[in-house]
């Protein structure tokens, strides 16, 4: 059984930056999409931006222009990297992993709290 685990999360003051790394345990075949949510505090979970297998992002609004996600297919590893940070990107933040054929993987998630 597949597993991913997140890490990256924390403490960091508003402007500041973290980057979070969600990692495989395993090679992971024929992955379509790779997607970061969060879920606030009595809030239900959005998603925060998503790319393709062919490289395409997609964010939310919220997040555009801050944030960027990435992957490396050879560490079956995608990334996040969040900049400017406000207090309201406080959440706990998932990864997902999309495939053809063995369907949805999910992270544990991983605590981000922006405050000063």
């Amino acid at each position: 059984q597949v597993q991913l685990v997140e890490s990256g999360g924390g403490l960091v003051q508003p402007g500041g930056s973290l980057r979070l790394s969600c990692a495989a345990s395993r090679s992971i075949f024929a992955i379509e999409v790779m997607t970061w949510y969060r879920q606030a505090p009595g809030k239900e979970r959005e998603l925060v931006a998503q790319i393709t297998s062919g490289g395409t992002t997609t964010y939310a609004d919220s997040v555009k222009g801050r944030f960027t996600i990435s992957r490396d297919n050879a560490k079956n590893t995608v990334y996040l990297q969040m900049n400017s940070l406000k207090p309201e990107d406080t959440a706990v933040y998932y990864c997902k992993i999309s495939t053809t054929f063995s369907g949805n993987y999910w992270g544990q998630g991983t605590q981000v709290t922006v405050s000063s």
